[in-house]
C-alpha cells in the first residue's frame, strides 16, 4: 500500500497550480494522510475528493474543519496501527507531544506535523513521521512530503524535498 503523507499546507485558497501538483505527485498513491493545518476547508474538500483521505485538525484550522475532523485518530493499514495527530501544544518538543498522545495505544507509526520540519525517527519502537510542509517551509531550505509504502512485514519511507517554485 502506497500512502502520500502531508501536513501544514496552510493554504488560504488552493490555486490550479497547487492542485495540479497534488494530482501529479500523488496520482499513484492508494491514500493520503494529512496531519493537520489545512487552514482552508476547500483544501480539505479537494484532497478528500481526490483520494481516500485520513486526517486530523491542527491549531490553525478553522472551526468548520475542527467540527469535521478529530484532533487525534488511529487507523489501520496493512496491519499497521497508525496514529495521527498534529502535535501542537505547550511544553515538550513536537515529537514528544505527538508520541505522548499515543503512549498507551500500541501504535506502530505516528504521523504528525506542526513543526514544518521533516522527520523520520524511531522512538521507543514507534516510527515517528513528520512530512514537513509542501507549501510553508519556514526555516527549512525545501518544502517536503513523505511517501510511505507498507508491506506485510516491512515498510519503506521516502522524504521528498522540493523548492516552492516547483508548483507555482
Amino acid at each position: 500500500m502506497k500512502i502520500g503523507v502531508i501536513a501544514d499546507t496552510h493554504i488560504s485558497k488552493p490555486d490550479s497550480n497547487w492542485l495540479g501538483y497534488i494530482e501529479t505527485t500523488f496520482q499513484d498513491v492508494d491514500m493520503l494522510i494529512h496531519a493537520g493545518d489545512f487552514v482552508c476547508y476547500e483544501t480539505f474538500e479537494f484532497l478528500r475528493n481526490f483520494k481516500r483521505l485520513y486526517s486530523v485538525w491542527g491549531n490553525c484550522d478553522d472551526a468548520k474543519i475542527q467540527r469535521t475532523l478529530k484532533e487525534k485518530d488511529i487507523i489501520t493499514a496493512m496491519g499497521y496501527r497508525i496514529g495521527l495527530v498534529h502535535g501542537h501544544g505547550r511544553d515538550k518538543t513536537t515529537l514528544d507531544r505527538a508520541y505522548d498522545q499515543f503512549v498507551s495505544d500500541n501504535v506502530d507509526i505516528i504521523i504528525f506535523g506542526h513543526s514544518h520540519q521533516p522527520m523520520v525517527q524511531s522512538k521507543r519502537g514507534v516510527l515517528m513521521l513528520n512530512p514537513g510542509s509542501m507549501t510553508n517551509r519556514r526555516s527549512e531550505k525545501w518544502c517536503s512530503y513523505i511517501i510511505l509504502e507498507l508491506f506485510p512485514k516491512q515498510f519503506q519511507v521516502g522524504v521528498n524535498y522540493f523548492s516552492t517554485d516547483r508548483w507555482s
